[in-house]
């Protein structure tokens, strides 16, 4: 029984050392997103941080388009970043997927 148990617990800690792993690696994974017009770009990690932000000077002007734009592109660039973070995260947890009971865990 307790063999069991310590295989079981042994994955579980496993499955925690592979998300967390998972999560530093997104970190590290950048998604680039430009505006409709090119006067915005942005740079994100897959973790949903922004690293890099750029606009163009002629956006200074107009603070109405300024931030439309600013707020369509980080939105397009979360989108992406939502999906790969989601990806990278199922994979990781997916070893525990096989563990009795720990599916209904993620639904």
């Amino acid at each position: 029984m307790f063999g069991k148990l310590g295989d079981m617990m042994g994955n579980i800690q496993d499955a925690k050392k592979q998300i967390e792993e998972t999560k530093e690696r997104l970190n590290h994974i950048s998604i680039s997103e430009k505006s409709s017009n090119g006067k915005i770009e942005v740079e994100i990690s897959a973790a949903r941080r922004i690293k890099d932000l750029k606009i163009d000077e002629s956006l200074m002007d107009n603070p109405e388009e300024l931030a439309d734009n600013l707020i369509n592109v980080l939105n397009k660039a979360l989108e992406k970043a939502d999906s790969v973070n989601e990806t990278e995260m199922k994979g990781a947890a997916s070893g525990m997927m096989n563990m009795p009971g720990m599916d209904k865990l993620f639904k």
